[in-house]
């Protein structure tokens, strides 16, 4: 006869096994995948965090409500470990700035010894404050530009999620589908969150809706999960549910990219004035006062203010333009 507790381990060992063949292959997949990643490679927010430790945790109360955008914007990085990643960052670039700056004016741009210092002081703080805001900002940009994406694509997955509804597909398969339809969609992405709450954290498909719909950066699609979870709670028609919101969806559409094409035509105007005329005398100017000999030392010599110009703020500005034209782009 078999022990007891041989019998017991037996047991436990066939329901591990039984347990394993449940999962779902998508899911045995995004396991493997994960396990594989973390074992060859360190992320630099995990790397940043081993270095400082908790040394940085007087500096939480400075990045507060970037935890709240963080979830927010979908990344897989750790509040604590995303902070020390910030101030690490920081330190490197503000020290590159504060002595790479002077090098760079002493001996390329020949100024003196004391302004070159002064500058490299200037950039170091400048880079310092730099870094800083837009370590604050990327979560909220980030955030910014998944709810676009999300709420571009909800016209036509609303659509899509009606007819298979019509259909008597249940909840949990419609958002299966939805997982496999467009694999770099926004609402792909939300869909394979939820479908690893099921299968990976054992929740029913109502309460994986109310998680996704509490980490969600867009209200439309929050709107959206939470009136799905209370037609069915209420044994209502989907169908007719989600045919309402598609049509709803598609009207505000239609009036987004009529406001998008008030908006490119006044950016177009500053990008001519700003980018184009403005650079242009500009650069007329300050040539001539270089060839004929005015202007003074420091910020004030002409060919240093040109120099400036073309090779920094030109492409600055246009850099900034194409992030704002990009921020405001319909995706589809």
């Amino acid at each position: 006869m078999i022990p007891d507790k041989i019998k017991n381990v037996l047991a436990k060992v066939h329901q591990n096994i039984k347990m394993k063949k449940g999962i779902p292959r998508a899911s045995k997949r995004l396991v493997s995948e994960t396990n594989g990643a973390q074992k060859n490679r360190i992320s630099p927010g995990l790397f940043a965090y081993r270095f400082l430790g908790e040394r940085t945790s007087t500096f939480l109360p400075l990045f507060k409500d970037a935890n709240v955008n963080l979830r927010k914007s979908g990344a897989k990085l750790n509040f604590k470990a995303y902070v020390s990643l910030a101030v690490l960052t920081t330190v490197i670039l503000s020290a590159v700035a504060a002595f790479g700056i002077p090098l760079v004016l002493f001996f390329v741009f020949k100024l003196s010894l004391a302004s070159s210092i002064l500058f490299g002081a200037g950039g170091g703080l400048f880079t310092m404050a730099l870094t800083l805001v837009g370590f604050y900002m990327y979560p909220i940009l980030r955030a910014s530009s998944r709810k676009r994406a999300l709420e571009d694509d909800l016209p036509f997955v609303s659509g899509y999620m009606a007819i298979l509804a019509r259909a008597g597909v249940p909840v949990a398969n419609i958002f299966r589908s939805l997982a496999q339809v467009d694999p770099s969609s926004a609402i792909a992405g939300e869909a394979r969150t939820i479908l690893r709450d099921m299968d990976l954290f054992g929740m029913d498909v109502l309460s994986a809706l109310e998680e996704a719909s509490k980490r969600t950066p867009s209200a439309r699609f929050k709107d959206l999960l939470e009136g799905l979870i209370a037609t069915v709670h209420s044994g209502g028609n989907m169908e007719k549910y989600l045919a309402q919101r598609s049509r709803l969806y598609m009207r505000l559409k239609e009036l987004a990219l009529r406001r998008f094409i008030d908006v490119l035509g006044i950016l177009a105007e500053f990008y001519v004035v700003l980018l184009v005329a403005g650079p242009l005398i500009l650069v007329i100017m300050l040539a001539v006062m270089a060839m004929l000999g005015g202007g003074g030392q420091g910020l004030q010599d002409p060919r240093l203010l040109l120099y400036l110009l073309t090779y920094l703020g030109m492409p600055l500005g246009s850099v900034a333009f194409l992030i704002i034209l990009d921020a405001i782009s319909p995706r589809r």
